[in-house]
């Protein structure tokens, strides 16, 4: 049976309702408190573990009262969370009081996700947001076994149920820190000893061998795959376990040799630096794979890799001033040398920012950098132009250390799949004739298949040996919960 500890002061309503938690207690200034929550009531009521027994106390005269009603407040006998609210926000108490998140009425009404606010299936939203009123307040609360349920004033009353484990994840007040299965790994020049890869012929065999490939190449920013044939047919079909294919300027899936069929130093024999693509394009391919067909002839053309995440924490460490000027100063890039096309990106006629950060967390999440390709850069602020080509001056130089460069030589056979957000590529200069095929892959893409396979491995029993007698899809959306995190 539930406690249910309700209180009135003034205009003002708070009210505690449990069925109960197990923990050692409620930390000392949670529980002077609710202490002083009693002590500015008029009067306890408090329903009892049995039905029949109602206590109603004066507790102004009688202080022992106070802690009797607290201790039933904070039962260490029982397993659910704690859930007091007032006019504008539902509390949730875990772990006996330990932690507590708290929920605005009008977000969690917005969130429900009963059918009639809901679609099971499409997962799209039925409930008229502009419809809830700001100041909705719930007419009961209550802590059962399966969530949180709130009912809500209508005609007839609305009742929601929020699950415990959604909650807990969506908290925003405070935050929740939440963290990524498959952490990034940087890396330097030792990754040559022992880097990412895969065969061919389990990336294309199940969802077991695709999701292991997709996982390093979240992990480490790119990743090998050996045994591909030596054909573009068969490193399309590669390209296709990922995701559509971009088609670009270049075509979809290119297939090309160094004869400048298209105005871009990639079509040439000339080394290129360090640097990512499409920079001149308002969003980014995601990934790029590229395979070696053939080199013969002449020699040279090795490959070079570069963790662009890694790069950054070494300049953050050595020259914090260097990384937060290439974090705010923007650059504009283009992409001109074929006269059918010209492109600039957008909508920042200034363009962006080689080290783009995310805004909330202010974690880096995407290195946009080819100096080849960058434009007249008119419209830094006049003050910023010393210290810009200062930072630029460091950032090539961490980029350029023998630390974090890794070179190797691919051959027919071996294709790699590079995050283009992340990691950037180049080669040695080359003679002779070098066949080289490939694609880019949208970032939306890849993670959408990424989302999926590990969903399917979760949902199989036993993780991702539960993928085994895979290729198996989802139909109907019946295995997507409604309360599923990410929506």
């Amino acid at each position: 049976m539930a406690h249910i500890l309700s209180r009135r002061l003034g205009k003002t309503a708070g009210r505690l309702v449990t069925n109960g938690l197990r923990s050692a207690g409620i930390v000392t200034n949670q529980r002077h408190a609710l202490v002083r929550t009693f002590r500015a009531s008029t009067c306890v009521n408090v329903l009892g573990h049995r039905a029949s027994s109602t206590a109603t106390q004066k507790v102004d005269t009688h202080p022992e009262l106070i802690d009797h009603a607290v201790e039933q407040a904070i039962d260490p006998h029982h397993d659910l969370p704690i859930a007091g609210y007032d006019e504008k926000t539902i509390s949730v108490g875990w772990g006996g009081g330990a932690s507590w998140s708290r929920y605005h009425n009008i977000w969690l009404r917005d969130h429900c996700r009963c059918p009639s606010c809901y679609h099971p299936i499409t997962k799209q939203r039925l409930v008229d947001t502009f419809e809830i009123q700001p100041d909705i307040e719930p007419t009961h609360v209550e802590s059962k076994l399966e969530g949180l349920e709130v009912v809500w004033p209508s005609s007839p009353p609305h009742v929601s149920l929020y699950p415990w484990s959604w909650l807990k994840t969506n908290s925003y007040d405070p935050p929740n820190k939440r963290k990524e299965s498959d952490e990034q790994i940087l890396w330097g020049a030792g990754i040559q000893s022992s880097p990412p890869k895969v065969s061919f012929d389990e990336v294309m065999k199940d969802n077991v061998g695709l999701l292991k490939w997709l996982r390093k190449i979240k992990q480490f920013g790119f990743c090998f795959v050996e045994g591909v044939p030596a054909n573009p047919e068969d490193t399309e079909s590669l390209s296709r376990q990922i995701g559509l294919i971009r088609e670009t300027q270049y075509g979809g899936f290119w297939d090309f040799t160094s004869n400048l069929a298209h105005g871009d130093t990639a079509y040439t024999n000339l080394a290129l630096k360090a640097h990512t693509d499409n920079t001149y394009y308002t969003d980014p391919s995601g990934l790029q794979l590229f395979h070696l067909l053939s080199h013969t002839e002449g020699k040279g053309g090795a490959t070079l890799l570069v963790d662009g995440f890694y790069v950054a924490s070494i300049l953050r460490e050595l020259n914090p001033q260097a990384y937060e000027v290439l974090t705010r100063v923007r650059v504009q890039s283009h992409a001109a040398g074929d006269p059918s096309t010209f492109y600039k990106p957008g909508p920042h006629k200034s363009g962006y920012p080689i080290l783009n950060l995310d805004p909330a967390t202010g974690e880096l999440i995407q290195v946009r950098y080819n100096n080849d390709d960058r434009s007249v850069m008119n419209d830094i602020n006049a003050c910023s132009v010393e210290e810009w080509y200062e930072a630029l001056r460091a950032w090539n130089k961490c980029l350029t250390s023998p630390d974090s460069e890794y070179w190797v030589q691919l051959s027919p056979g071996t294709a790699v799949v590079v995050d283009n957000y992340r990691v950037l590529h180049g080669r040695s200069a080359f003679t002779g004739k070098r066949r080289m095929c490939g694609a880019y892959i949208g970032a939306d893409e890849f993670r959408s298949k990424l989302l999926v396979l590990e969903e399917l491995a979760q949902w199989r029993v036993g993780g991702i040996n539960g993928l085994k007698d895979s290729n198996e899809s989802f139909e109907s959306g019946t295995i997507r919960s409604v309360w599923d995190p990410r929506l």
